[in-house]
């Protein structure tokens, strides 16, 4: 398989969670818009970011695939405890129920005040299961995940004018993870904290 995942190409974006492991050993995951750029994987976090210490440090990650929104949504509302299994090649885990990942390592890396990238070359990937579309309440949740994650940088009437866009969707096109997720977003947006990824 040569590649994995939707948006393989040079400026397409591929929302994923991203495992790493802290100082201590301990698993840390975090949706973050991946890209290939030249064979490699472009991972850029914005600073502060535990993902970029980790990565600095370990100088290895695990690039998830997943259509289960709630992961994303959870990670902003303080739901982190997914199910993980150990890595094939890297020291670390992937989610259990990822459609497909890949296994990197730290290439090298550009450093930015706001925005450092890390380019990671692929060491080993799997795919699980078929990766069968998103319909519009999965990518509403997925935007409005990305929201959450820049409360302290949006003012507040685009977030709720964008919420209100989205919530069309989720209304129309929702299953029940797709709702669940929604309102975890919601009650985070309501008291407008933001993570670091």
């Amino acid at each position: 398989m040569g590649s994995v995942g939707p948006g393989c190409g040079r400026r397409v974006i591929s929302e994923t969670i991203v495992t790493t492991l802290g100082a201590d050993g301990r698993p840390h995951m975090a949706p973050i818009g991946t890209r290939r750029r030249d064979g490699l994987y472009l991972i850029a976090p914005f600073r502060p970011s535990r993902t970029l210490d980790n990565l600095l440090l370990s100088r290895q990650a695990v690039i998830n695939y997943t259509d289960d929104v709630r992961v994303f949504a959870g990670f902003h509302t303080g739901r982190r405890d997914w199910p993980t299994v150990p890595a094939a090649v890297v020291q670390g885990v992937r989610l259990a129920g990822a459609l497909a990942h890949v296994e990197v390592e730290v290439a090298h890396w550009e450093d930015d005040e706001v925005r450092p990238r890390v380019y990671c070359r692929e060491l080993a990937h799997a795919t699980h299961a078929a990766f069968r579309g998103f319909n519009r309440a999965q990518a509403a949740v997925i935007e409005a995940g990305i929201l959450v994650s820049r409360l302290r940088r949006l003012p507040a009437e685009k977030v709720a004018r964008e919420m209100d866009y989205l919530r069309i969707a989720v209304e129309k096109t929702a299953g029940p993870r797709e709702r669940e997720a929604w309102q975890w977003l919601e009650a985070r947006i309501a008291g407008r904290p933001r993570e670091e990824t």
